[in-house]
């Protein structure tokens, strides 16, 4: 994401002593007039003027007068061309921190400063989907620690990252260890409601969660309370077989609570450690989210209520978890396609907006793929 905005402080910074030499000789007409010269004497060492112009006399039957005229004519047009390179040859424009930092070794980052290094953010966090609440916190957080320092030449792109780094880091919310959590609850259940929409990949993320319980030795069962969608019931049983989880369902029609009252105490019955429960992912009102919501809440008595949106939906996957966590109150975030996501916008703006942690990012369509919410990865996600 920040590819652009590095590059941008490097033209800002200005390039080195020895960088505007090689660029100066490259460009430089002068440079290349000799280089001719040179390539025209070694020419003429081969080949007299008088046996040129005998050869060409006799290849192509034209009159000595008239090639020698040919001969001076390029001549004069070559040299025209070369003072017109050199009239119109502009010279190398000094960076912005060049001309700031003429004088000083050293400066303070005014506000004006900052305003126009912000604005080159702005733009390229807003066409990486990040949302405007987000960017306009990181303007603040930024504009703390920046305007009225004063930095060394040599060390502003450093600062302004490092700064830009801090800011990020403080927008995202790390959150507790799950499987701790999970091992740490003495009576019942340890019971998980997942929400998302159709498509957000939220019944694989559900499978993946199982893959991760049983491989740490967690003993769990999954709901398929989603009652609502087609093959919903089918593709979580499906997963249930490939991981020798038993899932508890329902037909189709029936009631979702209903379905997640059995699974807890199906649980209960075998000292299962962990409920993991499917929930419808269509596209509510407010009002129908709200009563079906509260029901499945109320009956369940979930100790976690997880959001499953895609990375790459960008701000729509940030509205999504704003409404189910203002309807039925969300405590996490899971995150699927974030491999494929080159924005990462979603994974900033969603935690700031909710106020709720990241708990995993879907990395790919295995069951292993689901990777710890982790800062300093997030960082390297973004080309930090």
């Amino acid at each position: 994401m920040f590819e652009a905005l590095k590059k941008k402080l490097a033209s800002w910074i200005g390039t080195s002593k020895k960088e505007k030499k090689k660029e100066k000789s490259k460009k430089n007409p002068k440079v290349n007039k000799k280089k001719g010269k040179e390539k025209k004497n070694k020419a003429s060492r081969k080949e007299s003027p008088i046996k040129i112009i005998k050869r060409i006399e006799e290849e192509k039957k034209i009159p000595e007068k008239n090639i020698i005229e040919k001969i001076e004519v390029e001549e004069i047009i070559e040299k025209e061309e070369i003072k017109e390179q050199e009239i119109t040859e502009e010279p190398k424009k000094e960076g912005f921190f060049s001309k700031l930092f003429k004088k000083f070794s050293s400066a303070k980052i005014t506000k004006e400063i900052f305003n126009e290094i912000f604005q080159e953010l702005e733009i390229i966090l807003l066409e990486n989907n990040v949302a405007l609440e987000v960017v306009e916190k990181i303007r603040e957080n930024l504009s703390k620690s920046l305007i009225g320092t004063e930095i060394k030449r040599a060390e502003i792109e450093d600062k302004i990252t490092e700064s830009l780094k801090n800011s990020i880091l403080d927008v995202l919310i790390e959150p507790d260890n799950l499987i701790e959590k999970i091992k740490n609850k003495k009576d019942g259940p340890f019971v998980i409601l997942f929400f998302g929409i159709n498509g957000s990949g939220k019944t694989t993320s559900i499978a993946k969660i199982a893959h991760k319980l049983k491989k740490a030795g967690i003993s769990c069962i999954m709901a398929a309370a989603d009652t609502f969608r087609a093959a919903s019931i089918e593709q979580l049983q499906t997963h249930g077989k490939n991981l020798n989880v038993e899932v508890i369902s329902k037909a189709y029609g029936s009631d979702p609570a209903s379905v997640a009252f059995d699974a807890i105490q199906q649980a209960k019955k075998q000292h299962a450690k962990a409920v993991l429960i499917d929930t419808a992912g269509r596209m509510y009102t407010k009002q129908n989210l709200m009563r079906e919501m509260e029901k499945i809440v109320r009956i369940s008595k979930p100790d976690l209520k997880i959001f499953v949106g895609e990375s790459i939906t960008g701000n729509d996957a940030t509205e999504q978890a704003k409404t189910f966590n203002e309807t039925a109150g969300i405590d996490g975030i899971i995150l699927s396609k974030a491999d494929v996501d080159d924005k990462a916008g979603t994974i900033l703006s969603v935690s700031y907006v909710t106020k709720k942690p990241i708990y995993y990012l879907g990395i790919g369509q295995n069951y292993d793929d689901l990777q710890d919410f982790k800062k300093s990865e997030v960082l390297k996600h973004l080309g930090l």
